[in-house]
């Protein structure tokens, strides 16, 4: 996405990837996205397939004691949140930049970065020849384990960190949908989650432990605990049919501060994670190349380097509120461990008040569907 912003303001840029263009386009990870996101894409001449598949929802529903709430989206805040794929957004944006003929270079290794505060340089190896790559700015877009973090001289970065007692265990079924829309679900069982990728295919994930087996969970064991977990007494649960797809996800909160050095700019899983379930980490990403791409394209407009330099303090104010929504969704919707009976009957209250407050309403759905992107003036 920063490649494509870059280009249509005139700025060159190479983009490397370690990975395959099959692993990238073909891993299925996060799939909704935020109206800023929908809407960046359709600007900017990459929404076409997403405006055909793309499912809009303008709402979700909370499920507790039996029974589901749903929370209007659209009615509370004009917005809505679409579900479409991220492989299926890198797919977009790889053919985009194919269009352009800008450099695209896939199974890349051996990447190093340096002259970060005075003249950068990326070094990396392709097709078993070295290559070293001169710039003005080198972004890290390269995910959590990647190279650039690790990068920061020692010192510069101080790193927040939480992690979980629990995970997700998610899977893909061939199975329509039940629901139009998402369902959040706290049983005291654990909690469950019903989400979709198309009309045919069903999302589900279920708590578990951090270190559960996933060989200790044939289909029928999932479905059984999904429709334990997801029913309700209005006669609703989901669909059922052939798994092709599971895994566990664990769960984790991180920032990583600040988020530049000299020419070296991190965004997305690099500089930060939040647990899926306030279905944030695209969605963020996406939000920090927008203020970078701004900020690269006044430095050449003009030369200054005002918004650069305020890159990392513009982002993390979006961060960490996006960073206390997640935290927030996650604590109210997962069984504390060990398993207290007090904290699961105030999560009941909570859930409860949520679903029948406006303003309870008004504070999930303007944090679902995200909050205003802010660039330096």
């Amino acid at each position: 996405m920063l490649g494509h912003l870059l280009h249509r303001r005139g700025v060159d840029s190479v983009i490397i990837e370690n990975r395959s263009e099959e692993y990238v386009v073909e891993r299925v990870r996060a799939g909704v996205l935020e109206q800023h996101v929908v809407d960046l894409m359709i600007e900017t001449g990459v929404g076409a397939r997403l405006q055909r598949e793309g499912l809009r929802h303008d709402g979700v529903w909370l499920a507790f004691g039996g029974i589901r709430r749903r929370i209007d989206f659209a009615e509370l805040t004009g917005k809505a949140i679409t579900v479409y794929g991220q492989n299926e957004v890198v797919r977009d944006l790889i053919d985009a930049r194919r269009a352009t003929s800008r450099p695209l270079h896939f199974e890349v290794d051996h990447v190093s970065v340096g002259g970060l505060d005075s003249n950068p340089v990326v070094r990396y190896r392709k097709d078993g020849k070295e290559h070293e790559l001169t710039c003005d700015v080198i972004a890290g877009c390269d995910g959590f384990h990647g190279i650039c973090r690790p990068s920061f001289p020692p010192g510069v970065l101080t790193a927040f960190d939480r992690v979980y007692p629990f995970a997700w265990l998610g899977i893909l079924a061939h199975a329509a949908p039940s629901s139009e829309e998402l369902v959040y679900s706290l049983t005291d069982r654990g909690f469950a989650l019903f989400s979709m990728r198309s009309p045919k295919v069903t999302r589900l994930y279920l708590q578990c432990a951090p270190d559960e087996d996933i060989e200790a969970w044939p289909d029928e064991r999932i479905w059984s605990e999904l429709e334990t977990r997801l029913s309700t007494r209005d006669g609703w649960k989901p669909n059922t049919g052939p798994i092709f797809q599971k895994g566990i996800t664990p769960m984790r909160s991180f920032v990583a501060e600040p988020m530049q050095f000299g020419r070296l700019f991190l965004a997305g899983d690099s500089a930060h994670i939040v647990p899926p379930t306030g279905a944030k980490g695209l969605n963020l990403a996406v939000a920090d190349v927008r203020v970078l791409a701004d900020a690269i394209s006044r430095f050449y407009d003009s030369g200054s380097e005002t918004a650069l330099d305020a890159y990392s303090h513009t982002c993390l104010q979006r961060i960490w509120k996006a960073q206390r929504f997640s935290w927030w969704m996650t604590s109210m919707l997962h069984l504390g461990v060990p398993h207290n009976g007090f904290d699961y009957r105030r999560q009941i209250a909570e859930l409860d008040y949520i679903t029948s407050s406006r303003a309870g309403m008004t504070t999930l759905a303007e944090n679902y569907v995200g909050l205003p992107i802010d660039t330096p003036r």
